[in-house]
């Protein structure tokens, strides 16, 4: 069976900016694509006649952008609920930052926050129309198993777009107490050895990825505002959904939260297929 992308329309401007990234996700990388509307007015007819129309209206528009096997499917329920559920056996989940529903100050709404914690498979988040091709996929890595899933999906990203893949492994000093006798020895240690520590880490997908540009970064700096700042020069930012930081319990962590609401460029957030 084909592997699809899935991606959940409802007639605002970030859906159909996210259908424009699915289509031609969908083209590079040999996929199909489903488009799900969730009326959640199922009462009410003209609720039911307004979805039919906005899914039929798009699902025509992405018919016209590439060739791409499109269907639409449209459906009563709750739509975190279902496109969780959809999540399960697509490729990925494509949203948009924010749909009707949202206040317009907000650069994440509930449904697109909700999903990217709870999903199985991949969450892209997409925030606007993005003209400028960097050709550059970032991804955020900590040697952590959730990083490792977030690296194999930019590794593919990479791949289908003959991008550069830019890793970049954050990392910040330990706070000590100004009173610590030699802490300034331990803290020059420190700097020493963890941009090592780091390149390290990146090494092995680097000889297991001959055929791609791979480049990387150890910024002495807080995740999110490394990954924040490369993605000033991204297509993609991918990020797993915890890091080894996380509570275990969390379905999706600081980091990723974090770079969902600052990144300008659409963001990945990855879950282990097991979890």
């Amino acid at each position: 069976m084909t592997r699809q992308i899935v991606v959940g329309v409802d007639g605002s401007a970030a859906a159909r900016a996210a259908v424009d990234w699915a289509v031609l996700d969908a083209g590079r990388r040999g996929l199909d694509l489903e488009l799900v509307h969730v009326c959640e007015q199922r009462s009410h007819s003209e609720g039911v006649e307004y979805c039919a129309g906005a899914l039929e209206a798009t699902a025509d528009r992405a018919r016209g952008l590439a060739d791409v096997k499109v269907t639409a499917d449209l459906r009563p329920g709750n739509v975190v609920e279902e496109l969780i559920a959809e999540s399960a056996t697509a490729d990925s989940l494509v949203l948009g930052s924010r749909g009707l529903g949202g206040f317009k100050g907000m650069l994440l709404g509930s449904v697109s926050n909700a999903v990217a914690g709870h999903a199985t498979g991949p969450v892209v988040v997409i925030r606007g129309p993005h003209p400028v091709e960097h050709r550059r996929i970032v991804v955020g890595y900590d040697g952590s198993e959730h990083a490792r899933a977030a690296m194999e999906y930019a590794i593919e990203q990479a791949r289908s777009r003959r991008a550069e893949l830019y890793v970049v492994t954050a990392w910040q000093v330990p706070a000590f107490s100004p009173y610590a006798v030699g802490y300034s020895i331990l803290i020059e240690e420190i700097v020493q050895a963890e941009p090592r520590r780091a390149r390290e880490l990146v090494e092995p997908w680097r000889d297991a990825n001959p055929d791609l540009v791979m480049t990387d970064e150890q910024p002495c700096d807080h995740p999110v505002t490394a990954l924040a700042r490369a993605a000033k020069a991204a297509d993609l930012v991918v990020v797993g959904s915890r890091g080894l930081g996380g509570f275990a319990s969390a379905l999706l962590g600081s980091v990723s939260h974090a770079v969902l609401h600052h990144a300008t460029c659409p963001v990945a957030v990855v879950r282990p297929a097991k979890e």
